[in-house]
């Protein structure tokens, strides 16, 4: 599902849901145990569950990952890309090219998830290398099920430690959030924290990757922001409409025979929406949908979902990209792409959209 309005009322709709359960092939056994994404079918957290199983888990959750917590990060967040800028700095090759989603778009979400949820060190590039597999459609089922045994014991690992010796971080937060008598069990802890964190750390990668992109390629809009006659939120909610970092997230299933967009799908089928697609729709934005406009008047958006799913880390995301981005061209004013931006090569994922490189010139 591709349109904006077949979208949000696919999401709207209590007949579509995200437990496997509903998904007829599934539960008939016809979908291997080695299905690339299966690990994004049998997961135990908010993703994936509904009505009051989805309350219970978004709520305790939610209790450690709280809107003041996540505003008392900014001046961590300042502290990090001042560092990496100096870093980019000091990179630079003689004619002043340096990969910047490896220097900045990469590290700066990375860092503060794992200082977050308390990552040591050590963890933090396994962890890496793992997360970009989990959204590598190009891997092997082999490959990605021995990245998700890898991650589920680092992961496990984690909480072991934190339950050893607590810390005031996210994963201690999680371990101890609790409802009255409820509290998250083992395997709801886990995938929890494969959830925020993979999340997190992904989708903020490239959309600050694809923010870069988007004013390189269209310097009048930069032009517009560093005079001060755009805003930097408005620019990021622009990117986050025209290219922004998920393109489908599996899956959703149709608990009944229904009705979407004028097309009649029968009950148990899945369903992959596409909010890349939705976010540049005419029906929805009018003639100049393809067009990157940071004066956009609209600047709603699916990016982050919407209703009962809508993404619990979206104030970090914003924050992250509106501290980086003003910084960024204020270090280096004239920044600019070192190739022409079709040779730019896109993630091989149909989750998420960016690209595996991002050379830029300094000066």
């Amino acid at each position: 599902m591709t349109g904006h309005a077949a979208v949000s009322e696919a999401l709207a709709s209590q007949h579509v849901q995200k437990d496997k359960r509903h998904w007829r092939a599934f539960n008939a056994g016809e979908i291997p145990s080695d299905w690339p994404l299966i690990s994004w079918i049998i997961a135990e957290n908010m993703l994936t569950s509904d009505g009051g199983e989805h309350t219970r888990l978004r709520k305790l959750v939610s209790k450690a990952f709280t809107p003041r917590r996540i505003e008392l990060l900014r001046g961590n967040v300042v502290a990090i890309v001042d560092g990496l800028l100096d870093g980019v700095e000091a990179a630079a090759t003689a004619d002043g090219v340096v990969d910047l989603r490896r220097l900045v778009a990469q590290p700066l979400p990375m860092t503060v998830i794992s200082d977050l949820f308390g990552l040591d060190q050590e963890i933090r590039p396994k962890l890496n290398r793992l997360v970009g597999q989990f959204f590598d459609q190009s891997v092997t089922p082999e490959q990605a099920m021995a990245a998700f045994g890898e991650m589920t014991e680092v992961l496990t690992g984690l909480i072991a430690a934190k339950r050893e010796e607590p810390g005031d971080d996210l994963t201690t937060a999680l371990i101890a959030a609790r409802d009255e008598d409820d509290r998250l069990s083992e395997s709801e802890l886990m995938w929890s924290l494969l959830l925020i964190i993979s999340a997190g750390y992904e989708t903020t990668m490239n959309l600050i990757a694809n923010a870069v992109r988007a004013l390189l390629t269209h310097r009048d809009q930069l032009d517009l922001l560093m005079s001060g006659r755009a805003d930097w939120s408005t620019a990021v909610e622009e990117v986050l409409r025209w290219d922004g970092p998920g393109e489908y997230i599996p899956m959703r299933y149709t608990t009944r025979e229904l009705d979407l967009a004028g097309v009649r799908v029968p009950a148990g089928e899945p369903l992959l929406l596409g909010y890349g697609a939705a976010g540049r729709d005419e029906e929805r934005y009018g003639p100049t949908a393809g067009e990157f406009d940071v004066t956009r008047e609209d600047t709603s958006h699916l990016a982050f979902s919407h209703g009962r799913h809508y993404c619990l880390g979206a104030s970090l995301a914003r924050m992250e990209a509106v501290e980086v981005l003003p910084r960024l061209f204020e270090r280096f004013p004239k920044l600019d792409l070192a190739v022409p931006s079709e040779r730019l090569r896109p993630l091989p994922s149909i989750v998420v959209a960016g690209v595996e490189e991002l050379p830029v010139r300094l000066r």
